[in-house]
């Protein structure tokens, strides 16, 4: 019987070191459980064409000049429009190529000078800019410079005895900053200053060849959907 208790014991102590031992074999899990890494949104970019509508106000100054002297005078008014633009972005920068046509009712006349004893009359029906555009993009803010050619109608009116209109061509620049709105949306301020140079009034018309120059700051507002 004594024999029999003593190989239990043995058999029992040498399954206990096995099984210790099989234990110390196991591979040890090293620190604590890791969470997934966190999702960051890629920056926004603004390479494509875009198309929009914008609108605002013109608030400048005319002047009739010839040979008798001049007449300057203020002249203002709102314009609503559309607008055509491609951008491409490299790094930060981004270049792009913006065109718009705008109805304008920006107007204004003078009673005073050479336009005394009448009244001599500058408006302008509409107006158009080709622009480049040069901008630096905080994601999705990207404010930019911009200039180019600004094209529209100068008419030249005496109420009572006949008006010309001429087409001009003449230069723009000024700057603004777009943001990225919800999908392919975005928003803009910006500001222009135009100039149109010399119209001429004939003396069919004026009574004497007569220069009358055109030039406004717009500042306006837009949004416009990106394709």
């Amino acid at each position: 019987m004594k024999r029999v208790v003593l190989a239990g014991v043995g058999a029992l102590a040498m399954v206990t070191m096995m099984g210790a031992a099989n234990a110390a074999d196991l591979p040890r899990r090293h620190g604590m459980p890791t969470k997934a890494p966190v999702y960051v949104e890629p920056g926004y970019n603004w390479t494509g064409f875009y198309a929009g509508i914008n609108g605002g106000y013109g608030f400048g100054h005319s002047e009739w000049s010839n040979p008798a002297g001049t007449s300057g005078f203020n002249i203002d008014g709102g314009l609503v429009g559309g607008t055509l633009g491609y951008n491409y972005q490299v790094g930060k920068v981004v270049y792009g190529l913006e065109g718009d046509i705008d109805w304008s009712g920006i107007k204004g006349q003078t009673n005073t000078g050479i336009c005394a004893g009448g009244t001599c009359e500058t408006s302008n029906n509409w107006l158009s800019t080709a622009r480049g555009r040069i901008g630096y993009a905080f994601n999705r803010i990207m404010p930019y410079v911009t200039a180019g050619a600004a094209f529209g109608d100068v008419k030249m009116n005496l109420p009572g005895i006949g008006s010309e209109t001429e087409t001009r061509v003449g230069w723009t620049a000024g700057g603004g900053v777009e943001f990225a709105l919800t999908g392919p949306w975005t928003a803009k301020v910006e500001y222009l200053y135009a100039d149109l140079g010399k119209a001429t009034c004939s003396a069919a018309t004026c009574g004497v060849s007569t220069n009358v120059d055109f030039n406004t700051s717009l500042v306006r507002a837009g949004f416009n959907y990106r394709f």
